[in-house]
């Protein structure tokens, strides 16, 4: 592995290379770590060039200025990232808000993408209204508003299933603890407000494939996920366990990574291209 700091508008990027073959970026979702992805990204290293990296303003990146960060600065960093280290194009997967940078990212810069996986985004604007997951955002705020961050920590943990069945590495616990203050004030109001372009992501000239957990179906992280893809004819797959299974049994999620990355990259090189994998993923 291979690190460094790459410099983008308003911060320094720290980020982690892995591996050989096509470039794959793994954007982190809440906390911004590249430490979620390290165990999966160890055994994806023998086919794909693995990219991670500490999202702006969290853990080892700097740009934690007070001001909020939008979905459009967190896509141009990735953009950036991929720029600088995979030549311009990469395989872009992205879990939670990970996977709504990724979609962002898809439709504002469709040139940069060879292919996108979203895990699990959990865009809750896709729900009916009055849906009491739409819900989610506000009231986790409302727990910041009032307790502050560890208040807002716990209601965010409460919703997620499977937490505390497994540990986290004490090194990735410990930076997540500092970057609760910066997701819950200056990146909470953009992934609150997150709705896809649908239009712009319908007409991506590569791949996307939606997926969410085997045990998640009917959590709200979950159900946006077949939401967005019935919405831009994109197909959906399950993967093993629960939200953060890639930190509970990364063996597994790398396994079902490696073959959908396979899979989309093969669409992205055939000839002619093809925005959508083969029919065989449900």
């Amino acid at each position: 592995m291979i690190n460094g700091m790459l410099a983008v508008a308003g911060a320094d990027l720290y980020y982690e290379v892995r591996g050989a073959g096509p470039a794959l970026l793994m954007i982190s979702g809440a906390g911004g770590d590249a430490g979620y992805y390290a165990a999966v990204a160890e055994d994806l290293a023998d086919a794909f060039t693995v990219i991670t990296y500490d999202r702006r303003g969290n853990s080892r990146s700097t740009g934690r200025d007070g001001t909020p960060t939008t979905l459009d600065e967190q896509a141009a960093d990735a953009r950036a990232i991929i720029a600088a280290l995979a030549d311009g194009r990469a395989l872009v997967f992205g879990s939670s808000a990970g996977a709504i940078i990724g979609l962002t990212l898809a439709a504002r810069h469709p040139e940069v993408p060879a292919g996108l996986i979203a895990h699990e985004p959990p865009a809750v604007n896709v729900l009916p209204d009055g849906d009491p997951a739409r819900a989610f955002f506000p009231d986790v705020a409302a727990a910041y508003a009032e307790g502050g961050g560890a208040a807002a920590g716990r209601r965010f943990a409460q919703g997620v299933r499977g937490e505390e069945t497994y540990r986290w590495p004490d090194d990735l616990w410990k930076r997540f603890l500092g970057n609760q203050d910066h997701l819950f004030t200056a990146e909470w109001p953009a992934l609150a407000s997150f709705r896809p372009d649908e239009q712009a992501l319908r007409s991506a000239p590569f791949p996307i494939l939606l997926g969410a957990g085997s045990e998640d179906r009917d959590l709200y992280y979950a159900r946006p996920s077949i939401e967005i893809a019935r919405r831009i004819d994109a197909p959906w797959a399950e993967f093993p366990g629960i939200h953060m299974e890639y930190l509970r049994a990364p063996a597994p999620f790398a396994a079902a990574i490696r073959a959908l990355a396979t899979l989309l990259n093969w669409q992205a090189t055939a000839s002619p291209p093809s925005r959508r994998p083969p029919s065989c993923i449900p």
